[in-house]
């Protein structure tokens, strides 16, 4: 009978030195994707053991982010920190078995090594000298891995393919300080056996660690996880993404006013293809996510490509799924909405147009305001006497009017017009200055049908005693 086949276990384990940055965002954006599509599981590990560095406010800001994403975890979060009596288990199990050993050498001593080893033409590394010696545990021992002195380490990739690392050039490197604290390899590779991890995607920085981490699971007869390296995220001249490039915290898109399944949609093409498709919503990302697409070459970051998708997403999305994201960039313009009938009336009329949300939450302003402040420049060039008579016919006949409808306005336009004789840009115009303040608005019947009668009606009095005012 065949064994059952254990499930897909991937971690995200961030350092919470600062905000969750671009690059560690689809990393954790790969890793959950692929527990979400297997049905496996995703671990949120945090990596504290920098202790000047680390602070509780980036733990924060690294949770809201993944959290804003829509990027859960099913264990954790697990801090290192927390740890540390883990990994001393560990350790004291190398020691026993022969795979480590207590060194005394100062770093001065293993600087002298290295500059031989330098001066010989040699890779300057630790030459081993109390390897053999058998010492005891002191003050200022470190623990180091007894690593091969032939041979290779093959690190088998799924994304980069095979690397091979020569053994003789892997010195027995420290795997626990004098102070008694596991180093970053070690506690990685613990960290990983005890919680089950058995496929790790991360970036190709970390390739250089691989080999290490694989001598240490071979020491402690561990089964060894699938490793998969992808390449850094660029900014648009192939340098390594910065700030300059836009490269902010995935808390300031957020901000900015994309949305997050447009930002997972973005993340996931940067390294990820099916096919040519650029367009992906959350369920279908879930379905079609593989680790056999995942690309060997560099991506470059392109704020344009991840505002054509935001906008795509906007588009997409029901005015009910964009309303409380929408009245989180209204509060920040100091108003108070409600996710109501009247405010997904207004996404409705400003769907179609927006690029982001904060463009959208600028657009809608007007809505909510009680006093709308008119631009000068519209104002002197469409609120002028000669329109006094159009705006008295139109508030006149629009106060009248049972239903308030759609239809019901066009007829109202299109009668002012015959009697007239204008052309609808000339009436639409001054409507749209007397009602938003500006020269740019929704369309004419879509707003003054979400504004209502009431509103619709206060606006253009107000605009007409505004012209009698500056006559």
């Amino acid at each position: 009978m065949e064994p059952p086949i254990k499930p897909i276990v991937t971690r995200f384990p961030p350092s919470p030195t600062g905000y969750l940055h671009i690059g560690g965002a689809r990393t954790a954006l790969f890793n959950w994707l692929y527990a979400r599509k297997t049905k496996g599981r995703f671990v949120l590990r945090i990596e504290d053991t920098d202790a000047a560095r680390s602070t509780s406010e980036s733990v924060d800001a690294i949770l809201e982010s993944l959290e804003w994403l829509g990027i859960d975890w099913d264990e954790g979060p697990y801090f290192q920190t927390q740890r540390y009596h883990i990994y001393n288990e560990y350790i004291e199990k190398l020691i026993e078995s022969g795979h480590a050993y207590y060194c005394s050498c100062t770093p001065e001593e293993v600087d002298a090594m290295r500059e031989e080893a330098k001066a010989k033409g040699q890779k300057p590394m630790y030459n081993g000298k109390c390897r053999y010696l058998n010492l005891k545990k002191g003050d200022n021992t470190v623990v180091r891995l007894k690593t091969p002195d032939t041979g290779v380490t093959i690190v088998e990739d799924i994304v980069k393919g095979n690397t091979a690392f020569q053994n003789s050039e892997i010195d027995d490197f420290i795997v626990q300080r004098s102070d008694g604290s596991a180093m970053y390899n070690l506690a990685v590779v613990i960290d990983d056996i005890t919680m089950g991890i058995n496929t790790i995607i991360r970036g190709d920085d970390h390739l250089i660690n691989t080999p290490k981490q694989m001598l240490i699971y071979s020491a402690l007869s561990a089964n060894m996880p699938v490793f998969g390296h992808v390449p850094m995220v660029l900014g648009s001249d192939k340098a390594r993404l910065s700030k300059r490039h836009g490269a902010m915290s995935v808390g300031e898109y957020q901000k900015m006013g994309f949305l997050p399944d447009a930002m997972i949609n973005y993340l996931v093409r940067l390294g990820w293809s099916h096919g040519d498709q650029e367009f992906f919503e959350r369920a279908e990302l879930i379905e079609k996510f593989d680790l056999e697409h995942l690309g060997r070459s560099a991506s470059m970051f392109d704020t344009d490509k991840l505002m054509a998708l935001n906008s795509k997403h906007i588009q997409k999305k029901s005015p009910g799924e964009l309303a409380d994201p929408l009245i989180y960039h209204l509060k920040e313009l100091g108003i108070d909405a409600q996710n109501d009938t009247f405010t997904q009336g207004v996404i409705q009329t400003l769907q179609p147009r927006s690029k982001t949300l904060v463009e959208m939450a600028d657009g809608a302003a007007f809505y909510y305001k009680d006093d709308v402040e008119y631009d000068k420049t519209a104002a002197d060039k469409f609120l002028t006497p000669d329109i006094l008579s159009v705006l008295k016919k139109s508030v006149e006949r629009i106060e009248t009017l049972e239903p308030y409808t759609h239809e019901a306005l066009e007829n109202v336009f299109k009668l002012i017009m015959e009697e007239t004789g204008l052309k609808f840009g000339k009436l639409a115009q001054p409507l749209r200055v007397a009602i938003t303040g500006t020269t740019v608005s929704p369309g004419i019947f879509e707003m003054l049908l979400v504004l209502g009668k009431e509103k619709t009606t206060s606006r253009i009095k107000k605009a007409i005693r505004f012209i009698q005012d500056k006559a």
